[in-house]
């Protein structure tokens, strides 16, 4: 049965929206609610780090680095996360080796606390691949695989393609988080941070 399927059915996800297309209707699926959405996203934490109590705890330490901005404690915290996924994740097939599956167990991780998440936020540019509103802040999280792109390349994106401007007016401070990781050495390698706070 197809994943979709099984989370409409079990009630994880509903119909969002529809449309028609000559003979042919599209659905949308999304979630119902925040409640539903969070725990969802830590029953997949919890499966994919092995052990419920050490994923309770990432969660919960995860909110306090947020909390505090130290993006010394951030960047510690995403090693620490890759590094209790089991090296079977990453040998059982393809995912883990594009920057797709980097970005979903962040989101997962994220979205388990319950934040107001963007994934692949769209702008006139492009997608950004994870946009994050917390603590008065805007948090803008570009990943990429430094072997299919050279380190220091996520950061650049960010910046190249303007994905701050949108969230300017706001008149909040908004840190780019470039994120580069590999898939040889299962972890992240490169952690940059920009912080925009001057909207003259």
């Amino acid at each position: 049965m197809p994943s979709e399927a099984l989370l409409w059915q079990t009630g994880y996800l509903t119909f969002t929206g529809e449309r028609q297309i000559g003979a042919r209707r599209e659905y949308s699926l999304g979630y119902p609610n925040l409640e539903v959405e969070s725990a969802l996203n830590d029953a997949l934490l919890k499966g994919l780090m092995g052990d419920a109590m050490q994923a309770e705890r990432a969660v919960s330490r995860l909110y306090d680095v947020l909390a505090s901005g130290d993006f010394d404690a951030l960047r510690a915290h995403i090693v620490s996360l890759f590094a209790a996924i089991p090296h079977q994740w990453h040998d059982g097939g393809p995912i883990a080796r594009y920057e797709g599956f980097y970005a979903s167990v962040l989101y997962s991780h994220l979205a388990a606390l319950g934040l107001d998440l963007v994934p692949e936020d769209a702008s006139h540019q492009g997608r950004l691949d994870l946009r994050l509103r917390f603590n008065g802040r805007i948090w803008l999280f570009e990943f990429k695989v430094v072997e299919l792109l050279p380190e220091g390349a996520a950061l650049q994106q960010i910046k190249a393609r303007g994905y701050a401007e949108k969230y300017r007016a706001e008149g909040l401070p908004i840190h780019l988080i470039g994120i580069d990781f590999s898939r040889e050495q299962r972890t992240l390698v490169r952690f940059e941070v920009e912080t925009l706070t001057n909207y003259s």
